[in-house]
């Protein structure tokens, strides 16, 4: 889909589907807003020769996995999730996917008879 509106519903809701929504943009920053204005944040990917640009979208980008110049992929060793309504945490595979079920508590108990 070609020229979406920013705050349409097609550039703000997620759409499960091969769907591609184009938003004009006219530089790095309005992109990066554009892309932060969902509630969601599975999953972001930037393609660029830019480094300086690429970590700039790494820092600034709302969600919870960034792929720079790589399709939005992920691998089963590394943590999977998302940030604000998308996805479980950071915890959806690999090793900490039992972090997401565990609740960590210090205890400090002194026994007196």
């Amino acid at each position: 889909m070609t020229d979406v509106p920013r705050g349409s519903t097609l550039a703000l809701e997620e759409v499960f589907g091969p769907v591609l929504s184009v938003i004009p943009v006219a530089d790095f920053e309005e992109a990066l807003e554009v892309a932060n204005e969902t509630r969601y944040g599975l999953t972001a990917a930037i393609f660029t020769d830019d480094m300086d640009v690429a970590h700039a979208f790494v820092r600034g980008s709302e969600s919870g996995m960034v792929h720079v110049n790589h399709g939005t992929t992920s691998e089963g060793q590394v943590p999977f999730g998302g940030v604000k309504q998308s996805g479980q945490g950071a915890y959806g595979i690999g090793d900490t996917s039992t972090d997401f079920f565990t609740s960590l508590k210090a205890v400090y108990h002194v026994y007196r008879r």
